[in-house]
């Protein structure tokens, strides 16, 4: 692990930010470090209000997609909501569609399936709507590359209207209206929202429209803060709005769906950690295994029992799509060995027989072995299909772009992109990538950083700090939770191995005669031999709480030892 201590922000706005909050110096200084220098800054993050989001028609094109929506329903004109299939995706089509359905009952929904029509718009899709006297589509979490597509559907009188948050091409489609503040000429004031945050902007819009306010869409709002999550956006700015008050929504008045994913969860009070790792998961694993349809009818059924039926059937879908990236993961680590490929600037694998649903978290888990640019390609109708993840701060969408002579098509972000290529370029495309990445990347980058916001002394920890800290939630990119670095440690000597299996760590440390804390380590027991017999340490931490029977207490999560 490469530790990294983030530069220290302005002494002066640190010192004024503290005089003016009245809180410790290191809560002043984790504030500035996240941009937050003024009073008002902290009132914004602190208490995120829904009056802090943008005018939705600040969006370009926003007022010609209500406009065409608003004609479609006043001629009872049909409407297709097709979305992509993983989270992003079927939340953004639970999302639009549940509140369509509130104006007309002419709306349909499609998910495209993974396996048969790929990612994206699909002429299949398209065909759908044409069959069944669609006049307009309105896309989400997808679109902004399908120039083919849209100009199929407008040669058969069906109009689009596209949501998406990926990078654009060179060419934008010639559709109706294309919502996407990551065009270089929309002036929308954020553009990190997902894709679902974009369908929100759009009901948002079509609300205000309507004489509805803020109030009326808070419900969708956590759909909203699932898609947040799970497709790892930054929570800063409008996204950490959506977020916080979607939680708020789990929390307090879950939809059924939602509440039934959750049957089994004990915790008194949801996180965005909760969200990512529980529900994600599940929602995603439909679309992985089945199809996305069976979880846009979790999200949308009102009735408990029947959602728990849906929920039950997604928990098998999980269940499977475990045992088949653990499996697969095994597979590819093992064709690395035979290919004596350990040494790679990148990771490129393929086995046709993998399974489609699976390969972006195999390719996760990948970097956790070798911690670098990854692609997993699997056989995928007559062409091959990936699932691309990076390591932090390289931007494998650019690698990507400088291999596009070799590639069908490619999309994504700058830590995730999905691609499909002609069996026939696989070995070239693997080269070619090699290089791109081997000549671009800097060297440290394949030395996974555990960024650290401040030193601190263990004295300073205390329940009043903590209860500040948990108030920077909801944690993410752009916000993540605060990493602390103590040195001159000591463990009194409790410290052991722990687990069935003996792989995590546990330990009681002390600085000086400071107050003692427990620390855990999560497949950290190798460490063990560093702790022994009071030898001093440095240690990397977040702070947590710990409760054992009925008792609350502080403990360091630990993130590495030296």
């Amino acid at each position: 692990m490469r530790w990294t201590i983030k530069q220290k922000p302005s002494i002066e706005k640190v010192q004024q930010l503290q005089q003016d909050l009245g809180v410790h110096e290191l809560i002043a200084h984790l504030l500035v470090q996240r941009g937050i220098e003024t009073f008002d800054d902290a009132k914004r993050f602190f208490r995120p209000s829904l009056k802090d989001l943008h005018d939705p028609y600040l969006m370009k094109d926003m007022q010609k997609a209500v406009t065409r929506i608003t004609n479609a329903i006043a001629q009872n004109e049909r409407i297709l909501v097709y979305g992509d299939y993983d989270v992003d995706g079927t939340t953004s089509v639970a999302l639009m569609s549940s509140y369509l359905e509130t104006l007309t009952p002419e709306i349909a929904t499609y998910i495209p399936d993974r396996y048969d029509e790929g990612y994206g718009v699909s002429f299949k899709g398209i065909d759908f709507a044409e069959d069944n006297g669609i006049t307009l589509i309105i896309a989400l979490d997808c679109g902004i590359k399908a120039i083919d597509k849209v100009a199929y559907a407008k040669e058969k009188g069906i109009d689009f209207i596209i949501c998406d948050h990926h990078r654009p091409g060179n060419e934008i489609p010639n559709a109706v209206a294309v919502l996407d503040p990551k065009q270089t000429d929309c002036n929308y004031p954020y553009n990190e929202l997902c894709g679902c945050g974009v369908g929100f902007k759009l009901i948002q819009a079509i609300a205000q429209r309507n004489g509805q306010t803020i109030l009326d869409i808070v419900p969708y709002l956590d759909l909203v803060a699932t898609a947040i999550a799970a497709d790892i956006v930054p929570i800063t700015g409008e996204n950490r709005v959506l977020a916080y008050h979607g939680l708020k929504v789990i929390n307090n008045s879950p939809r059924p769906g939602i509440k039934a994913l959750l049957a089994q969860v004990k915790k008194a009070e949801l996180t965005i950690t909760d969200v990512v790792f529980i529900i994600a998961p599940r929602i995603n694993a439909a679309g992985r295994m089945k199809h996305g349809l069976h979880a846009v009818e979790l999200l949308k059924e009102e009735n408990e029992d029947t959602a728990q039926q849906f929920a039950a059937a997604i928990e098998t879908f999980n269940a499977d799509r475990k045992n088949l990236d653990q499996d697969i993961t095994q597979e590819a680590l093992q064709q690395i060995l035979d290919k004596e490929e350990i040494d790679k600037f990148t990771t490129v694998v393929y086995d046709e027989h993998w399974h489609k649903g699976v390969i972006g978290i195999v390719a996760s888990r990948l970097t956790e072995t070798y911690y670098r640019p990854t692609l997993v390609f699997t056989k995928s109708g007559e062409k091959l299909a990936a699932s691309a993840r990076s390591v932090k701060d390289f931007d494998v969408y650019n690698a990507l772009e400088a291999c596009a002579a070799h590639l069908e098509q490619f999309g994504g972000h700058k830590y995730a992109a999905g691609l499909t290529l002609l069996e026939s370029q696989y070995l070239t495309f693997k080269q070619k990538f090699e290089e791109v990445v081997a000549q671009t990347i800097d060297k440290k980058l394949l030395t996974p950083e555990i960024s650290i916001d401040a030193e601190i002394n263990l004295e300073e920890i205390t329940p009043k700090f903590f209860r500040i800290l948990k108030q920077f939630a909801p944690f993410g990119p752009g916000n993540m939770t605060p990493v602390f670095i103590s040195q001159n440690l000591h463990d009194i000597g409790f410290g052991k191995r722990v687990g069935t299996d003996e792989t995590h760590l546990r330990i009681v440390v002390q600085q000086g005669n400071s107050p003692t804390f427990t620390g855990i380590g999560f497949g950290m027991a190798d460490k063990f031999p560093l702790i022994v017999n009071k030898k001093p340490f440095s240690a990397v931490y977040s702070i947590d709480e710990n409760e054992w029977n009925g008792n609350v207490s502080l403990q360091l999560k630990l993130r590495d030892i030296k």
